[in-house]
């Protein structure tokens, strides 16, 4: 599913116009129809409409939405914050139909003078997804009296984004709606998805305006939306035959003293992502507590104690042998060799690999290096503070657009990045980005991380491209969660919980 910028929403409505003639006043009165019923869904016994109308299209919008809501008997006024001297196209066009239809506009009012309760609805229709700065004057007031009155008990309905809010980013640029229903037109947009957007965009619906599907293949694809229906196609059912050589070999490389349980997390993750075989290499005084309740798994011992190195390369490389994937990093003992030591093993391994957790701050490290060049494929599963030291930034800065941050990179070391937190993404060298809708907070826990690592990895091992492991294990990882939370709470949710769930939502899939 398509996930847009403002300008990749501006390009499409320009395709459909001009290049499949479609009149931007059908596209308008279509939007409008839509966020009508919206605002009639929320509307309470003996409520009114208020539809608070900006200069742009957006405003127009909200005309079309009102001249609907007054043809079906709603009690509805216009609150216009642009005179109609302002309004331009087909803005104007829908205020002049609004104002045939005998709609009342109160044109340029005190915002602070507003007045709406419960049962009421307040259609936002102020500013739409070309806003690029800060509101200013009366539009930031009248942003400001909607929270007020939405305090009161007052629904708030936005038109295609919240007022105030990046369409991009998902970020407000200074005073923002906060709305109970967002109706957005034709495709998602990236501030309704990334956080903290759906807190102030609440129930988005997705309105169907009539773009015709050639339209929108006109404009290339820089991000998409993974639903269920695309992520299950990315996982093929076993064959009837398939035995646990078929369902894929993984090398697990986790675990030290103080961190076996990021090894049991890590292969646990990858024996309920469905690998055939799973084993552990890690230092012998691990092995007992990260298997104990695993009877599944094998283990080979690193000998030595202390940070990975060198001496820990030959062992490993015969580890690998006839190994599918190899997952490398939770909670492994760090020191100076380890970045050497790990680059060394995957140029002569020649094995799929899953890198997270302190083999990527091993690697970040050697900022000589870092990731860049390793032999594909790699995939990388970073938190926002792993991603900040790869690249050399903050966490403030990973975050502000963590879509950007994750394609571009993808694409200077060639491997794919899995940038975990509030929706992962998941960028490749060579496809767009795709945004990962499941997951909740409750997954902000120790150990969650290493679980995903490890289904990654059991997905890696069954011969998925690299890019589909990584979209399916994100998706999975983030829906075993939401299992996870309603049966303990978002609070109560362990990642062991999680790795639990891991099975139901294959049986989901499979039924």
């Amino acid at each position: 599913m398509r996930l847009v910028t403002a300008a990749e929403m501006r390009a499409i409505d320009r395709s459909a116009i001009e290049g499949s003639g479609i009149p931007g006043p059908q596209l308008m009165e279509r939007a409008g129809a839509a966020v009508a019923r919206a605002a009639h869904a929320c509307l309470g016994p003996k409520g009114r409409v208020l539809a608070m109308c900006g200069a742009g299209n957006n405003g127009g919008d909200g005309y079309v939405a009102a001249r609907c809501l007054k043809s079906d008997g709603v009690d509805v006024e216009v609150v216009a914050l642009a005179s109609r001297a302002q309004l331009r196209g087909d803005a104007l066009a829908a205020r002049e139909a609004a104002e045939r239809a005998l709609v009342p506009i109160a044109d340029a009012p005190d915002p602070s003078k507003i007045e709406a309760g419960a049962g009421d609805v307040l259609l936002d229709a102020l500013l739409g997804t070309g806003l690029a700065r800060a509101p200013e004057g009366a539009y930031a007031k009248a942003i400001e009296r909607i929270g007020e009155l939405r305090a009161r008990g007052a629904k708030v309905v936005a038109v295609d984004v919240p007022s105030g809010l990046s369409a991009d980013t998902g970020r407000p640029l200074g005073p923002c709606v906060r709305a109970d229903v967002t109706v957005t037109f034709a495709f998602q947009k990236r501030g309704l998805v990334l956080h903290p957007g759906p807190s102030h965009a609440g129930q988005v619906l997705l309105a169907d305006i009539g773009i015709p599907v050639e339209a929108a293949a006109r404009v290339l694809v820089e991000c998409e939306l993974l639903n269920e229906l695309e992520a299950t196609a990315l996982v093929p059912p076993r064959p009837p035959e398939a035995h646990k050589g078929d369902a894929g070999r993984v090398l697990v490389v986790a675990g030290s003293p103080g961190k076996s349980g990021a090894a049991h997390l890590a292969l646990t993750g990858a024996l309920r992502g469905g690998a055939g075989l799973v084993t552990l290499a890690a230092r012998e005084e691990v092995l007992s507590f990260a298997l104990a309740g695993r009877p599944e798994a094998m283990s080979i011992p690193l000998l030595g104690s202390g940070p990975l190195g060198d001496h820990d390369l030959e062992p490993l490389l015969a580890a690998a042998k006839g190994m599918d994937a190899v997952v490398i990093g939770p909670g492994i003992p760090r020191g100076p060799e380890t970045a050497q030591l790990l680059r060394a093993f995957l140029e002569r391994a020649g094995v799929p690999a899953v890198l997270d957790a302190d083999a990527l701050n091993a690697l970040a490290e050697r900022p000589d290096r870092g990731v860049a060049g390793l032999p594909s494929p790699v995939i990388l599963t970073p938190h926002p503070g792993e991603m900040a030291r790869l690249v050399g930034g903050t966490i403030a800065s990973v975050q502000e657009d963590r879509i950007a941050i994750a394609a571009e990179h993808a694409r200077a070391w060639g491997c794919v990045v899995v940038l975990k937190g509030a929706r992962t993404v998941v960028a490749s060298p060579a496809a767009p980005p795709a945004v990962v809708p499941t997951g909740n907070p409750g997954m902000a826990t120790g150990g969650t991380g290493d679980v995903l690592a490890g289904l990654a990895g059991a997905l890696l091992a069954s011969h998925l491209p690299a890019f589909d492991a990584a979209r399916a294990a994100a998706y999975v990882h983030g829906a075993a969660g939401d299992l996870a939370s309603e049966r303990w709470g978002e609070r109560g949710v362990l990642a062991s919980d999680l790795a639990d769930a891991l099975g139901a939502m294959w049986a989901r899939w499979e039924r």
